[in-house]
């Protein structure tokens, strides 16, 4: 039965031109987006004005590795702003949009992360959010240290145990534990600090964190996890997980088995999950528009840049020697990135008897996301239609370019879903937990205290 019509959440997902590979080409772009600040101000003010939940960024800590000519020819991770230093600029220009960003568990200690997003959120007034990510490169592995990239169920082990320590230390100090009582002299109360002493098969960490506990309690996690080690990360400790499912029905499969999972396995309340898939959309006043927006702007991709992302999305494999407008050779090794889209790519491909050229135009375009072309009003019936048949229960928006594309959705698909009841005409709270209306976790010290009182 579909669930009644309710509020979307709604990410702004910013990568600096936009997501479309090409997008750096389009004439509105920022040919220096990527450290171009008042760029990012102006594009987080837009979504703020729009009452979007929150701006997402993501990030690698590496230069992808590719064929230098299709390299040459993309702007996608090549020369960034690094998030966390972002995001902390971005909250003192913007006051009530939630600011999310990207921290590896594979190339990060977790003093460290816990430390820096606790710091935002009491820099934001609350509106820190941490996207939970294992690294997919194996160019990421060359910048730490070592010769190859952590194996998939290696990283999901890691990703579990750096969560479980960040989520503790979060929990360092009581709510109160800082009178800073001048007369008394009592700056904080001695037992209001907890000792972390976690020893672990991957860290060893005592703690405390040298930052009270945060606004929110805990910066809100997103995890974007499909696979099956990815699922049980994302049950056990997200609250937005940002999905790459690209139909509704896988949608909806993900959407039911990761709320049960959280539920069953983990004793949470499956509500307090937000099912986010990245949704691209391009807008016109008449789908004919729409759809002439969508062909320019596909027809700014270079096709070896489109051989090498389609490369890049199965895990690295080498297409060069096959016809690009043959079909997928059968039996590629499996990713040891991004499993789920690997098998989304190869399965579409059969399915619909698509070449490598054509199953290239799809994942290149949009980065192995959902594409909706179309009207304000035909978008936002397949986004309620997402929302009711419980597919999703908001999105993560990924502008094609920049600024003409978030400018778009803005101007003609927020006020259709406002005028709708799907979206909010104004924030109703100052915490990035208020938006997207989860509740703020009590210290598990303090729900300890309260089990012993009793």
């Amino acid at each position: 039965m579909p669930r009644p019509k309710g509020q979307l959440r709604l990410g702004a997902f910013f990568n600096p031109t936009g997501h479309h590979v090409a997008s750096w080409r389009h004439p509105e772009a920022q040919a220096d987006a990527g450290i171009n600040f008042k760029h990012y101000a102006e594009i987080a003010q837009t979504a703020e004005r729009a009452k979007f939940d929150m701006v997402f960024l993501a990030d690698n800590v590496c230069v992808r590795e590719a064929n230098m000519e299709a390299l040459s020819r993309s702007a996608q991770y090549i020369a960034n702003f690094e998030p966390i230093t972002l995001i902390s600029a971005l909250a003192a220009v913007t006051s009530r949009i939630g600011l999310t960003c990207t921290a590896s568990t594979s190339y990060n200690e977790p003093f460290h992360v816990a430390r820096k997003f606790a710091s935002i959120d009491h820099i934001s007034g609350g509106r820190a959010g941490w996207n939970l990510v294992t690294s997919g490169m194996a160019a990421e592995a060359y910048n730490f240290g070592r010769d190859a990239h952590y194996g998939h169920a290696e990283r999901y082990k890691r990703a579990n145990e750096f969560a479980e320590v960040v989520t503790a230390l979060w929990d360092s100090w009581d709510d109160d534990a800082f009178p800073r009582d001048k007369e008394s002299g009592l700056f904080f109360k001695p037992e209001g600090m907890h000792h972390l002493n976690h020893k672990g098969q991957h860290f060893k960490v005592r703690g405390p964190l040298n930052i009270p506990r945060p606004p929110q309690g805990r910066p809100v996690i997103v995890q974007a996890g499909t696979s099956d080690d990815g699922m049980d990360v994302a049950a056990r400790f997200a609250e937005v997980i940002f999905s790459a499912n690209l139909t509704m029905d896988t949608c909806q499969t993900y959407f039911k088995e990761v709320k049960t999972r959280a539920q069953d396995k983990f004793g949470r309340n499956p509500d307090h999950l937000k099912v986010m898939p990245g949704l691209s959309c391009y807008v016109g006043r008449t789908e004919a528009e729409a759809k002439e927006k969508y062909d320019y702007q596909n027809s700014l991709m270079h096709p070896i840049v489109a051989r090498e992302i389609l490369s890049t999305v199965l895990g690295g494999v080498d297409l060069t020697p096959y016809d690009f407008d043959g079909p997928l050779p059968d039996n590629l090794p499996m990713s040891n990135s991004s499993q789920s889209t690997f098998k989304y790519v190869t399965d579409l491909a059969k399915k619909d008897g698509l070449s490598m050229r054509q199953i290239a135009q799809v994942v290149a375009g949009a980065r192995a996301k959902l594409v909706m072309v179309g009207t304000p009003e035909s978008l936002a019936d397949r986004m309620e239609q997402w929302y009711v048949e419980e597919a999703a229960d908001g999105f993560n928006i990924m502008p094609p370019y920049l600024p003409g594309g978030l400018d778009d959705f803005v101007t003609m698909v927020i006020p259709e879903l406002q005028r709708r009841g799907l979206f909010r005409t104004e924030y109703t709270g100052r915490t990035l937990r208020d938006h997207l209306g989860l509740p703020r976790p009590p210290s598990r010290y303090a729900a300890r205290s309260d089990a012993a009182a009793e």
